[in-house]
């Protein structure tokens, strides 16, 4: 049996975010496509590199969160930003559970 991989991923912020009035307490990021990529290094989104990881969340993020957002964020909730975008650009094979033989 073969299951859907998600294609969204809600993340509850550890440190909220301050924008003006508003406060961002949750985020949800879409799994980027190849154009969400483009100047970035696939291997450095897999180790998380913030870098990458600040070129990258503004572009899937909603609310859409700008680069000095992501730069200032808490530690934590940048690894687990970082893990559900390295989590989308793995494989099916590698993300499914593995079935008995």
């Amino acid at each position: 049996m073969t299951t859907k991989k998600a294609t969204t991923a809600h993340v509850p912020l550890d440190t909220p975010i301050t924008r003006g009035e508003q406060e961002i307490t949750e985020v949800t990021l879409r799994k980027p496509d190849s154009g969400a990529l483009r100047g970035t290094n696939l291997a450095d989104l897999l180790q998380m590199n913030v870098d990458a990881l600040v070129t990258v969340v503004p572009r899937i993020s909603t609310p859409t969160l700008n680069s000095i957002e992501v730069q200032g964020m808490d530690p934590a909730d940048l690894v687990q930003i970082g893990k559900e975008v390295a989590g989308f650009l793995l494989p099916k094979r590698l993300t499914e559970p593995s079935q008995p033989a």
